[in-house]
């Protein structure tokens, strides 16, 4: 079965603050616009960040998970090994400041995996992720 692409939006405080992000730093195309909203293209599927004045999305929620508090919501992607290590890297050398730095969550387990967890100029929480075998995305032995 074809995996369709997902569409997500959510809130932002300052749209030039999410092109510079969203377009710069995380390097996704930008699509269509308005004085209200920005689409993205992140990695084919379909991000819109719509301006909502003052709204700061840094809620301190979070679930403990590995031994790190996880913030809850949060969204993001599973990307090839590569292509996760390239962002860690393009991140760190932008100055990102992640709430779990880039490091292997469940070493030597099924679930292994690369993950890292930043949020955007407005506090809205993405975890970036990548399995060495992708197949493992769902494995629990």
């Amino acid at each position: 079965m074809a995996l369709s692409p997902f569409h997500l939006a959510f809130p932002v405080h300052d749209l030039a603050a999410a092109r510079e992000f969203w377009g710069g730093v995380m390097g996704c195309p930008e699509g269509r616009s308005s004085d209200h909203w920005v689409d993205f293209n992140f990695y084919g599927h379909q991000i819109v960040t719509h301006l909502v004045p003052g709204c700061d999305q840094r809620d301190e929620a979070s679930n403990p998970v590995d031994g790190h508090g996880v913030p809850v919501p949060h969204f993001g992607i599973v990307l090839p090994m590569e292509e996760w290590q390239a962002l860690a890297d393009r991140l760190a050398a932008a100055g990102t400041d992640f709430v779990i730095g880039p490091y292997i969550r469940f070493k030597g387990q099924p679930g292994e995996q690369a993950t890292m967890f930043f949020r955007d100029p407005s506090g809205n929480a993405i975890e970036m992720k990548a399995f060495a075998d992708r197949s493992k995305l769902f494995a629990t032995d």
